[in-house]
């Protein structure tokens, strides 16, 4: 998994929790790097389980809700990042719409060796896209966080539904509906 990733998640926690909890969880966390990490590295989905699991029993919150708080937050730390990749006049559905036709490409040109989910997408109009997220690490949840993040960063009000339709491999449809 992309350093990026790591980085902003440990920002996120020192940001939101405090720097004594990101300290603490990455003194304790069994991880790869033994708990540093840079933005162009690659680490093992483990040690954001590792992370995402010591935060959820230290602030009792369920582990997918902080993954998708994470999405959230990370959105605007990548289009911070990320500007010319996105078009000035796109909105939150043109956005999505070319995720893996345009992002996604820009993405592997930045960092070469990254594994990304993929986005089909199924049904694109001005204010509802439907699309089917797959990736092996399954984290559809991160995903949806990452939407409404969008949604918040382009100022439009939406409602996200998840609907799994495959298992084998897992395969979820996300409808997004301008409300």
């Amino acid at each position: 998994m992309l350093g990026i990733i790591f980085t902003n998640l440990v920002e996120m926690i020192e940001t939101t929790v405090s720097y004594e909890m990101a300290d603490e969880i990455l003194e304790e966390a069994n991880l790869s790097s033994k708990g540093v990490f840079t933005a162009v590295g690659h680490y093992p989905l483990e040690d954001v389980v590792e992370i995402v699991t010591l935060l959820s029993q230290k602030t009792r919150i369920e582990p997918d809700a902080l993954i998708f708080a994470f999405g959230k937050y990370l959105f605007a730390k990548l289009m911070d990042g990320h500007k010319h990749i996105v078009s000035s006049d796109a909105t939150l559905f043109d956005l999505l719409a070319q995720l893996d036709s345009n992002i996604h490409v820009e993405v592997l040109k930045l960092y070469p060796n990254a594994t990304l989910p993929t986005f089909t997408t199924l049904d694109h109009q001005p204010d509802q896209i439907t699309m089917i997220y797959q990736s092996p690490r399954q984290l559809e949840k991160l995903a949806e966080g990452l939407i409404q993040g969008g949604a918040e960063y382009f100022n439009t009000p939406v409602n996200v539904d998840l609907l799994n339709v495959a298992t084998m491999p897992k395969k979820v449809q996300i409808t997004i509906k301008k409300r």
